[in-house]
């Protein structure tokens, strides 16, 4: 992989541009002056050593080099330099309900929002684990799969919103089983864990055999709940209007904590219910702490090498060429007949 870390320093050719222009430009003038200042063979005879290909080639030389150095400048970088790292942590798979009754507001500033404020101070506590993320509306979809890179994870976690799974509905036993799968091998001594934020409106499948799954994988299954038990209405973005059924009814949207807590049970994991405070981030931060942790070996990555110097190099030998070619004539090598 090849990039340029400062590409806008790529701007420099159109100087160098200009300059060949200017270059050209001032040929032209000199040889009509010379035209002007007489006939061109006759005063071609009284410059025996004037050079016509040479001040050219120096030119060029010149030029040469300063496009190389802007190319330096720019700083070329390759990505064929691979290294790792390891860390002591646990495995953690945030699965988020990015549904539309996650709209609702009885959590402010909404369910979606609180929960992804939470999502990124927990992440801000977990230097050392490996996180992915995965959204479920109707269907589920990996967001990012587990990395170490926990700056990456909140970059993707900023870009969620209701709309971003187009298939309404709530499948939290389709998220917890794609889950499962994308763990992978387990590490040894390393702890695993499944981490739903939800309102527990289940519509599609059966969460709990889900989670018993997760289970006995060695994986735990935490859930965190959003919303109030006795209901509130789902506003409508850009309106003051509510979500309303085929019949035309205003939507009423239950946090089913009875779903949440018999999930977390058969996952061997905890719930807590999400309110205006941190409690449930302190809760659920402890029992991450709990967790056993074992040596992980990061996902390698690229880092760039960097090839400025090789640029630089090149241009010093242009230059110095450059400085060997005279403007006029060579009385020595001019007498070797080369042909």
């Amino acid at each position: 992989m090849f990039r340029f870390a400062h590409p806008e320093m790529l701007w420099l050719l159109l100087a160098v541009a200009a300059m060949v222009g200017l270059y050209v430009a001032m040929f032209f003038v000199q040889r009509r002056k010379l035209r002007e200042f007489g006939n061109e063979e006759l005063v071609e005879s009284l410059m025996p050593n004037i050079s016509h290909v040479r001040p050219h080639v120096k030119f060029g030389l010149t030029a040469l080099a300063m496009t190389i150095l802007v190319f330096g400048l720019a700083q070329p970088q390759f990505g064929s330099k691979v290294e790792s790292t390891s860390t002591t942590g646990i495995e953690a798979m945030f699965v988020l309900d990015v549904s539309n009754s996650m709209r609702a507001e009885d959590i402010q500033p909404n369910r979606l929002e609180k929960a992804k404020m939470m999502l990124s101070k927990l992440i801000d506590e977990m230097p050392d684990d490996k996180v992915g993320l995965i959204i479920f509306a109707g269907d589920a979809f990996i967001q990012m799969p587990i990395t170490a890179d926990n700056v990456s994870a909140k970059m993707f976690m900023s870009t969620i919103s209701p709309g971003s799974i187009p298939v309404p509905g709530t499948a939290i036993g389709q998220a917890i089983d794609l889950s499962i799968r994308s763990f992978g091998d387990p590490t040894p001594d390393v702890g695993r864990t499944i981490i739903l934020l939800t309102d527990g409106e289940n519509h599609e499948d059966d969460a709990v055999e889900a989670a018993k799954e997760a289970r006995a994988n060695g994986i735990t299954v935490n859930v965190v709940g959003f919303g109030s038990p006795s209901g509130t209405l789902i506003p409508v973005p850009g309106s003051n209007d509510h979500w309303r059924d085929a019949e035309g009814n205003a939507v009423l949207t239950k946090l089913n904590e009875d779903m949440c807590k018999k999930v977390a049970a058969a996952g061997g994991g905890i719930y807590v219910r999400a309110g205006n405070s941190n409690a449930a981030l302190r809760a659920l931060s402890d029992e991450i702490s709990k967790m056993q942790k074992g040596e992980m070996e990061s996902s390698a990555y690229s880092a760039y090498d960097e090839k400025f110097y090789v640029l630089a190099w090149i241009a010093l030998v242009i230059l110095i060429a450059e400085f060997f070619v005279l403007n006029r004539k060579n009385k020595v090598l001019d007498k070797i007949k080369w042909f």
